[in-house]
């Protein structure tokens, strides 16, 4: 019978708020105990609202406060005295652009030590980006301690290889998708004949829902989802007034996960022009749903694009006819086609291959 772990996921933020670093915990946590073994996620709560302790589907949360300007670095040196203060048989730190993950790596913890750094290389302001040069040395630190490092991406894994000389200890796990949600998942008929661009995320700047929402006026025919909330959604909704296109977006936050999946099965094209992604979850899922993709070129989005079911282009001196006629053909080349043209991964296999590394 195999070993029952006492597991420790220690990252930024953890559901309820949303983001591909808190998908992924969630994803690996949860199935991790249905495999049998004890997991504790622990992680911060800038707001001061959300519950100090609690289980979520069998996951233990334990939540500190944070600071967090910008909703960032989530500074939590109670993390480190946690830590110090149990015992785990593994730590699995998330995320190198936050400093749970390098108070997991300080506190030296007893058990085998897991890395999955999420790493993107750039900060996603200037002043994070000028950041990054002095941390790189705590970076270092972090890779040098860990006993192993997983990236999520050939991307992810190149960039690690280049910036920190590592190749002897990372392994390659891809996210995954829940791609049972996705098999019988069918559009409805819609009332009208207006097509829906889908964004679902965080409103960050890097993101680039602003690119999209400068588009709209090019692509008559076209409304705009934006689902996510974040601190970039007050510029949005002015830049939405200025350009006289507010009446052809709606926004949606904090969805149910049948009324997420209910918009990418709806939607017509997905769009994800990020400067900044170590994988992209919403676009693996948009694909599952059969639905085409438009994405920025330059991170492991580049990963999914394949001509057809997803188009790349550069955001540099990006013009709205450039985009608009991207959205236009990945639309028109992606009727009737079938759904999965790209190589994803089931959760399940995800996690299996996460619980190898666990107990190698």
């Amino acid at each position: 019978m195999e070993k029952v772990l006492r597991i420790a996921q220690v990252c930024p933020r953890y559901s309820p708020d949303i983001g591909g670093v808190e998908t992924h915990v969630r994803e690996i946590s949860e199935r991790l105990v249905k495999s049998g073994h004890q997991v504790e996620v622990i992680t911060t709560d800038p707001t001061g609202e959300l519950k100090e302790s609690e289980v979520l589907n069998g996951v233990k949360v334990t939540r500190f406060r944070s600071l967090a300007p910008g909703n960032a670095y989530y500074l939590a040196p109670q993390i480190y005295t946690y830590l110090r203060q149990n015992d785990f048989d593994i730590v699995h730190a998330h995320s190198y652009h936050a400093l749970p993950a390098l108070f997991a790596i300080l506190a030296k913890p007893k058990g085998k030590l897991i890395f999955t750094p999420h790493y993107h290389r750039s900060g996603h302001t200037q002043f994070r980006n000028v950041l990054h040069k002095p941390y790189r040395s705590l970076g270092k630190l972090m890779f040098s301690r860990a006993d192993k490092v997983i990236c999520v991406s050939e991307y992810e894994r190149e960039l690690l290889c280049e910036d920190f000389r590592i190749s002897d200890k990372v392994v390659k796990i891809p996210n995954g998708v829940n791609l049972d949600e996705f098999k019988h998942l069918q559009r409805k008929q819609k009332e009208t004949d207006e097509k829906v661009l889908l964004y679902i995320g965080r409103l960050e700047e890097y993101k680039g829902v602003q690119y999209a929402i400068s588009a709209l006026p090019s692509l008559p025919g076209f409304r705009l989802q934006i689902v996510g909330k974040g601190p970039y959604e007050d510029d949005l909704r002015e830049q939405a007034e200025e350009l006289h296109v507010s009446e052809r977006i709606q926004w949606l936050k904090d969805l149910s996960r049948e009324d997420i999946l209910h918009c990418y099965a709806q939607a017509d094209v997905f769009l994800m022009l990020s400067r900044h992604e170590a994988y992209g979850i919403t676009v693996a899922e948009a694909l599952a749903a059969g639905t085409p993709c438009v994405v920025a070129r330059g991170s492991a989005l580049d990963e999914f694009v394949d001509g057809e079911m997803c188009l790349g282009i550069q955001l540099m001196h990006l013009k709205c006819s450039t985009l608009a006629a991207s959205v236009y053909s990945v639309e028109r080349q992606a009727f009737d086609k079938t759904r999965n043209n790209i190589n994803l991964f089931d959760w399940n296999h995800v996690v299996g291959s996460i619980n190898a590394v666990y107990c190698e």
